[in-house]
């Protein structure tokens, strides 16, 4: 661009020169200015192509070069955009995944609300709510002893005539204990929905205290008996809401079934109750074991010294026989040796006669 400028000052001077001469009518002057002129025109033009080749030759690099680094960075755009569609279409992939495991999980939790509304009307009746409380009970025992009727038995008929619904022979000093499943429920629901009023639910807890305490005596009266049974037995709750309920707010029921000689359990702790019970039948089954094993090792240790007596003497007599046959065998050789001489003897005898 400076080249050009100059060469445009060039031929504006000479310009002022050829006229500043005209009109000196300088014939010399101007025929040599006139030549200069052709020359500078032709170098002008010259020069102008050269400029203007250089120039298309630039413009053209310029143009490959700014191609280039456009199609790199065009190919750079497209990585990068398809690895953020790739990732874009990961990540919903996982959201349409996540989304289809909620609504399936949705589904559950619908069946689930259905299930529990089924058992809530099915446990409104109490012959209902009485097989579920043996069935729960049946199995806690069986996942914790096994079938075993020499532990527990189902619908146990004691002396009285009185049938529970489980009875447990713990090792002593427990014994045999009963368990039986009691499932207060109608004035526990009243009792603890908010919905009603203050009265209708102080009512229930009344009703309900009395319902608690009816079944404790019940089993007291039926499930305790002196010489047959513990002097305690089990009253099992199948719902652990009852059974927090009466230990967070209702003491005087704790402290009823205390006097009452009835424990009261949930699931949870009479499963903790019934494993603990269960170890230690193992180590009392263990340590029986252990003792019939000690008794037949001293009887064993026993008759292993009598052996070790017998050995001894058996040795010693098959010594004193070794030592007897060892003499007779020493005198064998001698009478051998005694006849082979006497043999020798008899024949040198015999050839001195005939001579």
């Amino acid at each position: 661009m400076e080249y050009v400028i100059v060469g445009l000052l060039g031929v504006v001077i000479v310009l002022l020169i050829i006229l500043l001469v005209k009109r000196n009518n300088n014939e010399e002057i101007a025929l040599k200015l006139g030549k200069f002129e052709t020359d500078l025109t032709k170098e002008l033009g010259e020069f102008k192509f050269s400029f203007s080749k250089s120039l298309n030759e630039d413009f053209k690099g310029l143009n490959e070069t700014i191609e280039k680094r456009l199609n790199y960075i065009n190919d750079k755009v497209n990585e990068r955009l398809d690895a953020n569609f790739e990732k874009t279409n990961k990540t919903f992939a996982t959201v349409l995944e996540r989304i289809s495991k909620i609504d399936e999980a949705q589904k559950k939790i619908d069946g689930l609300s259905t299930d529990i509304i089924n058992l809530q009307s099915v446990l409104t009746d109490k012959k209902t709510r009485g097989i579920f409380g043996e069935t729960n009970l049946h199995y806690i025992l069986d996942s914790i002893f096994g079938k075993n009727d020499k532990v527990y038995q189902m619908q146990y008929m004691l002396s009285n005539n009185a049938i529970v619904d489980a009875i447990l022979f713990a090792p002593a000093p427990l014994g045999t204990i009963g368990i039986d499943s009691k499932f207060p429920l109608e004035n526990y629901q009243i009792m603890t929905n908010t919905k009603l009023d203050k009265t209708a639910r102080d009512n229930a807890s009344k009703m309900f205290k009395a319902d608690v305490k009816k079944h404790i005596d019940a089993i007291s009266n039926k499930y305790i008996i002196p010489g047959e049974t513990a002097g305690e037995a089990i009253m099992f709750l199948p719902a652990e809401a009852i059974f927090a309920e009466i230990n967070a707010y209702h003491p005087d029921l704790i402290e009823y079934s205390y006097k009452s000689k009835v424990w009261l359990t949930s699931p949870t702790t009479l499963m903790s109750t019934l494993t603990i019970i269960g170890m230690i039948l193992k180590n009392m089954e263990r340590d029986k074991y252990a003792k019939v094993i000690h008794e037949e090792l001293n009887k064993l240790g026993v008759e292993f010294n009598r052996y070790k007596e017998r050995w001894d003497k058996l040795s010693r007599s098959i010594n004193t026989v070794s030592k007897d046959a060892l003499d007779i065998h020493t005198t064998t050789e001698k009478i051998s040796k005694r006849f082979a001489s006497i043999s020798d003897v008899n024949l040198e005898l015999k050839d001195s006669s005939d001579n």
